[in-house]
């Protein structure tokens, strides 16, 4: 039971900045003193149900997800899609912290709203054409086109002239993505 309890602060932290959200829009939403967040988040307060419980509903979160249930089925790709937003989003991966795999459907782009927030990302276009804004540039991908950015760039992305669905890989503290383009000289 401890090693369980003793991982919701990461998880808790993990999808509080996947989101974008600060402790103090948390604490807003939920009723929860900013204090209080940041004690759970850090592990030194024990989680309960009555902390727990509004922040599930507050981000939108099944509670096990929040404490590490196990799930039924394979065990290396959680395919259960969440609304995030407007957006659905299909985690592909299941350990905390460290770059994260998603995959995302996008609506149209109607009314981008930039924003910043630590982490690294890099989208990939499955389908239909995605509108990337980023600090002053506003780019349209086609499928099989890639993008890499730091997020704490203003950005916005959403489907450009319809929905758009995207691989998304995300660093929350700025790891970044490494491509190797070619194997190294005498291999």
């Amino acid at each position: 039971m401890d090693d369980v309890l003793a991982g919701v602060g990461e998880r808790l932290r993990r999808v509080r900045r996947e989101r974008g959200v600060t402790l103090t829009e948390l604490s807003e939403d939920t009723g929860i003193s900013v204090s209080t967040l940041s004690r759970l988040e850090s592990g030194k307060r024990k989680p309960n149900l009555e902390l727990l419980l509004p922040l599930a509903k507050a981000r939108q979160v099944p509670l096990d997800e929040l404490v590490g249930a196990p799930e039924v089925g394979d065990p290396r790709v959680r395919t259960r899609p969440r609304r995030v937003g407007d957006r659905t989003v299909l985690p592909l991966t299941r350990r905390p912290g460290g770059v994260q795999a998603f995959k995302m459907i996008l609506p149209e782009a109607r009314d981008p709203d930039p924003r910043t927030h630590e982490g690294y990302e890099w989208l990939y276009v499955l389908s239909g054409r995605l509108r990337l804004i980023l600090g002053e540039h506003d780019l349209v991908l086609e499928p099989g086109e890639a993008a890499e950015f730091d997020t704490r760039v203003p950005h916005y992305f959403g489907g450009a002239g319809g929905p758009a669905e995207v691989l998304s890989l995300f660093g929350p503290q700025g790891e970044r993505v490494h491509v190797r383009a070619r194997p190294a000289s005498g291999k």
